[in-house]
């Protein structure tokens, strides 16, 4: 089968790979449809991450059920399905009680807590930026959609960012009338904002300084904020008459630079100190990394960032991180999309054949104008 491997920094190739197959009586394999290019893709295709050479990427999936194990009961071939990034066991403690995120059993990397598909320090498994993928515990781990292609490209958040954008407004405590500040204006921080104003939110602030994206979140109701032409935290200051918001996302993660492009990882959590208001929370869903050889200083090199924790503990605020536990979410995420509540693709920009992939990922990490979303379909 033809697939997107990462085969050193800025170098993707797509090529053929064996076949995903049944492994396991467990297993289904599945035909993709839609697979995404993630923010969290560019770590890894700029070399700043630790994965191998030869790993097929793509985490975040959709398709139809080609062939199950002897042991799937639930999934049928045919089936429609979103492909969770997480890959769980469903019976671990952490699995029992909703952090499939963070399943015991999955990753055989000593000291990590979680797999996922086609990612650095995530286990074994291979990515689904590719014409099939195998997906362990079937019956567990797929969500089945409506039949036909009616929601494709909403559906397609299902897997990752829409349930990581609303897992970030969770984790902020958030609860209806609050003012939300979300730094980063990417997918996740778009998708943030929308979940924030489905949920209730009186406003939504968005951070960030690319207009298209600014665009985007203004399109749904967001206020836009550029960090370029004035310090964020002023500007929401300003906007909440010098109360600041109840609740903040951080969905840039820890490649955060300021207007002139130097990196300062702890950029976005000082300002989401500052802006939100004594006793307000934090949620973080911007990728970390315990050691990022890249990194600007030596302390950040191996995960240490020195951000403003005092003034966080003095103001009595709460955070909360991690990667989203997908399946806590995406039954309910899929209703709002079927029902026309909530419509995740409107971040999309482009739609491109597989093969078309290093294009994808080379103008979505240029931050060429207008690539906002890039999506792939192995079978057009």
């Amino acid at each position: 089968m033809k697939a997107v491997v990462y085969q050193g920094p800025k170098d993707v190739v797509v090529k053929e790979v064996p076949d995903a197959r049944v492994e396991n009586p467990t297993d289904a394999v599945v035909r993709i449809t839609t697979t995404n290019i993630c923010g969290s893709d560019l770590h890894m295709y700029e070399g700043r991450t630790s994965v191998e050479e030869g790993k097929v990427l793509g985490h975040e999936n959709m398709g139809v059920v080609e062939a199950v194990g002897a042991g799937v009961e639930r999934v049928k071939v045919g089936d429609r399905v979103s492909v969770p990034f997480n890959i769980g066991c469903g019976s671990c403690r952490n699995c029992v009680h909703g952090w499939t995120s963070f399943c015991l059993r999955m990753n055989p990397i000593e000291g990590m807590d979680g797999a996922a598909y086609g990612y650095a320090n995530m286990g074994p498994y291979d990515g689904g930026q590719a014409e099939f993928l195998r997906v362990p515990h079937a019956d567990f781990n797929l969500l089945q959609l409506p039949e036909g292609d009616e929601h494709e490209n909403d559906f397609t958040m299902l897997s990752d960012i829409f349930p990581t954008g609303w897992h970030g407004v969770e984790l902020s405590g958030m609860v209806p009338g609050d003012d939300v500040a979300v730094f980063g204006a990417g997918p996740v921080g778009l998708m943030a904002a929308h979940s924030a104003l489905l949920k209730g939110a009186a406003r939504v602030f968005v951070v960030d300084k690319e207009e298209d994206r600014l665009a985007l979140a203004e399109q749904i109701g967001a206020v836009p904020v550029d960090f370029s032409t004035a310090d964020p935290v002023e500007q929401i200051t300003e906007a909440t008459r010098g109360r600041g918001v109840d609740r903040g996302v951080e969905a840039v993660g820890y490649q955060a630079h300021d207007p002139a492009g130097d990196e300062h990882p702890e950029l976005v959590l000082d300002n989401l100190v500052k802006v939100v208001r004594a006793t307000g929370g934090i949620g973080v869903v911007g990728v970390y990394m315990p050691q990022d050889p890249g990194a600007a200083t030596e302390g950040a090199k191996e995960g240490r960032i020195g951000w403003d924790y005092g003034t966080f503990f003095t103001k009595g605020q709460s955070m909360g991180t991690g990667q989203a536990p997908v399946m806590r979410y995406n039954r309910q995420l899929r209703d709002l999309i079927v029902a026309g509540r909530a419509k995740p693709g409107f971040i999309v920009s482009h739609e491109l054949p597989l093969e078309q992939a290093p294009e994808g990922y080379r103008n979505f990490d240029d931050r060429v104008d207008g690539w906002t979303k890039v999506l792939l379909h192995p079978g057009s």
